[in-house]
């Protein structure tokens, strides 16, 4: 304790993406915990001002704490700033998380490492307006977004599309619908920490369900066939090595066992920077492998470099 008050560290939080709000508590409950085991926090509301943010790092602080979600907070431009001043922080750095945050390049990665993945394709508003590349039932989603922000589901014979949703020219991934349950698997470092299936009471496990207590039932560990838990885990922690991720990562699955088990898995993608909240998965992973969330932060900070 008396080591870590030595310690100053900036916890980065908030920001300007469409994930703002679940920063803020990521943010907040990471900075609590590191203040109740000693160390000395400031947090630190970003907003889009880069001399705001180089403010706040001087003097360089010991650690930054990058508790900033969705775009420009988790997809390479925090580290790079980072990485120039020599700060370290913590989370995977430019690289990793710029691939993690392209849906696309990462999945086309992680497909050559032989992780299965739905089929898809790339389209934009305009294109899907007037025809579809898959047959329904297929999800569309932003390849940038996280926290199933813009995310649609378009099933057989749908009256309506949302087409304003998405912002002209985006750039949407868009795959074929696959049935079954909704899988995640947390990585602390090189090993997966468990696989939790999600339970929504709504017809997705979308943005509501993810953060409003009460939306989705959390099943951890996941009552699945053993063999398909070990691979939900092993495609996890390669996924987690092949984009070159350090600290937490957490990956996305979608199990097919409609048929019965053993049923089939498709990862959908690679989170460089998991929810930190109280409703978080990757907490909650933790938990049941023992470690506190005060221990897991601790533990983050300490695994902080720049690159």
């Amino acid at each position: 304790m008396r080591q870590n008050k030595d310690k100053h560290i900036v916890v980065l939080k908030g920001g300007w993406s469409a994930e703002r709000k679940v920063s803020l508590d990521s943010g907040k409950a990471c900075a609590n915990a590191l203040k109740k085991i000693g160390y000395r926090v400031t947090e630190v509301d970003i907003k889009r001002d880069l001399a705001q943010l180089l403010d706040a790092l001087n003097p360089k602080p010991d650690i930054v704490f990058n508790a900033l979600h969705g775009r420009y907070g988790e997809d390479g431009s925090i580290p790079a700033i980072l990485n120039i001043l020599e700060i370290p922080y913590t989370h995977s750095g430019l690289l990793p998380s710029a691939l993690a945050m392209d849906k696309f390049q990462a999945k086309q990665l992680l497909l050559s490492a032989g992780i299965p993945f739905p089929t898809g394709t790339i389209a934009d508003r305009e294109t899907l307006a007037c025809r579809l590349p898959i047959d329904p039932p297929i999800v569309v989603k932003p390849i940038n977004e996280g926290s199933s922000v813009g995310v649609q589901i378009i099933r057989e014979n749908a009256s309506f599309v949302d087409f304003e949703q998405w912002q002209e020219g985006q750039k949407l991934l868009v795959e074929e619908f696959i049935p079954g349950r909704e899988l995640t698997v947390a990585v602390m470092g090189n090993k997966a920490l468990g696989v939790t299936e999600l339970q929504p009471k709504s017809d997705f496990y979308d943005f509501e369900a993810k953060y409003t207590d009460g939306k989705t039932v959390h099943k951890c560990p996941a009552l699945i066939d053993g063999n398909v838990s070990a691979e939900a885990m092993k495609y996890a922690e390669l996924a987690h090595k092949v984009l070159g991720c350090r600290g937490i990562s957490r990956s996305d699955f979608r199990y097919n066992d409609t048929a019965g088990e053993p049923g089939k898995l498709f990862m959908l993608e690679v989170n460089t920077q998991p929810g930190m909240t109280s409703l978080s998965l990757v907490p909650e992973q933790a938990a049941m492998a023992g470690i506190s969330f005060a221990g897991l932060v601790d533990w983050m900070v300490k695994q902080a470099r720049f690159d």
